[in-house]
């Protein structure tokens, strides 16, 4: 009944490949949902200690912090095994939420103080801190699954693998909404526990499937090719442009949009608590519109209507959203704009994402794409909140920044038909990018 239930979502599984992409989906549960609570947390935390004027240039700080992690990151992938640097993630990120827990539930270092002051250093170490483990974990996962996966089993596996993510994340920002009775230092503490299973998790899944991990070693024994070697591919080839482009492009418009949310959002929510609950609501909302596409659709539509179709049809819908709100301004229009945009990308976009890898080295794998999920996705963000920083006021922001995201999309829907066209020969022929 299991196996018939899953061929009729996902496409023809066979059992070992429904037992690894299901242990797959667990890892990938526990770091999404890590994030999801975390993530919510961040936002209250920083606007009720810093306050929301210095939201967007803790975006900013955010990426200068993040580019000198990812040089780092570069480096301890020539050192380490990916599996072995997965267990060194997870385990100081889970020390550092651990900590934050801490600082948050401080009599005065913490949220009992209710002075904001842009010299709180709780505000921005938890912004920033959060900021980079959303990055590096989820990368460093999807590296680790691109390196043993080939287009076919792709197609067929990715989904099952977002489906175990957002139920995750509908975890995670169901228990945000419940900060005002759980209190927020004890869900980072829940938070620490949650991404210390990672590795945890990892281990089962290198226990069970073994032969995965000699390719992995194969890339582990190549000379070291320094820290800056994923940017030079990066800029190097028109293709890794192409999925640059198509990756981070609607974080810009994403974060346009964000930014207006959490403004109306502070100023009708007084307590960091009541925001992170908001929050947290709105986390559901998304990650549950994802978790219904994942799974009812996102394997659907990759196989009935090609890569290339889905690749184009996100940022045509993201499109119709920002005029909606653009037409029609309220606190609840953008949180369904911001549902649908974020609720699409995990998982219509995200999984077209990983896919565009397939044909690709295994240096661009897990160096190229480092700088792309993590310094490319991040400067778009900081772009998004540059325009934030341009038009403070918010009538002004949702006009000028419509005009500014409309204009982005069209040249993002031109980079979509040509990643999915040029994947589309890749394959067809057997060729990789190098």
């Amino acid at each position: 009944m299991l196996s018939t239930i899953c061929r009729a979502l996902w496409g023809d599984l066979s059992r070992e490949e429904l037992k690894k992409f299901g242990l797959l989906s667990g890892v990938f549960f526990f770091i999404i949902g890590t994030y999801w609570l975390v993530r919510s947390l961040k936002d209250a935390v920083f606007l009720k200690t810093v306050g929301p004027l210095y939201l967007p240039y803790a975006k900013m700080v955010s990426l200068v912090t993040l580019v000198f992690v990812l040089m780092l990151y570069a480096k301890l992938v020539d050192l380490l095994e990916k599996s072995h640097l997965i267990y060194l993630l997870s385990t100081l990120f889970g020390l550092y939420f651990g900590s934050l827990a801490y600082f948050i539930s401080h009599p005065t270092i913490g949220l009992a103080n209710t002075i904001t002051d842009k010299y709180r250093l709780l505000g921005w170490m938890t912004y920033v801190g959060i900021e980079c483990c959303g990055t590096l974990m989820t990368f460093i996962f999807w590296s680790f699954v691109t390196s043993a996966m080939d287009t076919t089993s792709a197609k067929k596996g990715y989904p099952v693998i977002i489906a175990g993510a957002q139920g995750g994340s509908v975890l995670g920002s169901l228990l945000v909404m419940q900060a005002s009775t759980i209190g927020i230092g004890l869900l980072m503490l829940i938070a620490s526990a949650s991404i210390l299973m990672v590795p945890v998790m990892i281990k089962l899944f290198i226990t069970r499937h073994p032969g995965d991990l000699e390719v992995e070693k194969q890339v582990a024994k190549k000379k070291p090719t320094g820290m800056l070697e994923g940017l030079r591919l990066l800029l190097s080839k028109p293709y890794l442009i192409g999925i640059l482009a198509v990756s981070t492009l609607y974080e810009v418009v994403g974060e346009i949009m964000n930014f207006q949310m959490k403004f109306l959002a502070n100023s009708a929510y007084h307590s960091a608590e009541k925001v992170a609950e908001f929050m947290g609501f709105f986390g559901v909302l998304t990650n549950g519109l994802a978790l219904l596409f994942a799974v009812i659709g996102t394997s659907f539509f990759i196989r009935r209507f090609g890569f290339t179709f889905c690749l184009v049809a996100y940022p045509v819908t993201i499109a119709c959203v920002v005029s909606c709100a653009w037409a029609f301004n309220s606190l609840w229009v953008l949180l369904a704009s911001m549902v649908t945009l974020k609720g699409l990308s995990y998982a219509l976009n995200n999984p077209c994402k990983e896919i565009m890898y397939i044909p690709t080295s295994k240096d661009i794998k897990f160096k190229a794409k480092s700088w792309v999920d993590g310094f490319g996705g991040r400067t778009a963000k900081g772009t998004g909140a540059s325009v934030v920083a341009f038009f403070p006021v918010v009538s002004e922001l949702i006009f000028y920044g419509s005009i500014i995201s409309l204009g982005i999309i069209g040249f993002w829907v031109a980079m979509a038909l040509f990643v999915g066209r040029t994947n589309q020969r890749l394959v067809q022929d057997g060729s990789i990018i190098e």
